[in-house]
């Protein structure tokens, strides 16, 4: 079985409620849930975790050494700036597939740069939850 570390980064705790049009309706309790019954049918044994820092994402990268196989990560604002998550994925060298619920290259001009997609398999974004999904159809397939 196939274990997995699903990221997700600042606010992404506030989905369902902030800028609906943007990042939709549905809690990330909702979408955590509906991944977790997803994971289970594929046989994909997966941790989820969020959280508004830096430092508490970074230390659950490194956790992931030598446990988990693959990482699926939206790191929210840390995308754009957040040299020490792109390290510490680069350090623990697992598949990672980067995902945003927006199209982040269809917004502000600041959303358009990623430090992080670098060291990852790929970047999966504009689908809204969808992209979890698939990107978790991408990291059983590694």
């Amino acid at each position: 079985m196939k274990q997995v570390l699903l990221l997700h980064g600042p606010n992404l705790n506030m989905t369902g409620i902030r800028e609906k049009g943007v990042y939709g309706s549905e809690t990330l309790e909702d979408i955590n849930r509906e991944l977790m019954e997803y994971a289970s049918k594929l046989g994909i044994a997966l941790e989820i975790f969020q959280s508004n820092h830096e430092g508490e994402l970074i230390d659950k990268i490194h956790e992931a050494y030598g446990k988990k196989d693959a990482i699926v990560i939206n790191p929210g604002a840390f995308t754009h700036y957040s040299y020490a998550i792109r390290d510490a994925l680069a350090a623990v060298q697992l598949p990672a597939v980067e995902v945003h619920l927006s199209n982040i290259h269809q917004r502000e001009e600041f959303r358009h740069t990623s430090v992080t997609a670098p060291v990852c398999k790929g970047q999966i974004c504009g689908f809204g939850k969808w992209g979890y999904f698939a990107a978790l159809d991408l990291v059983n397939r590694l």
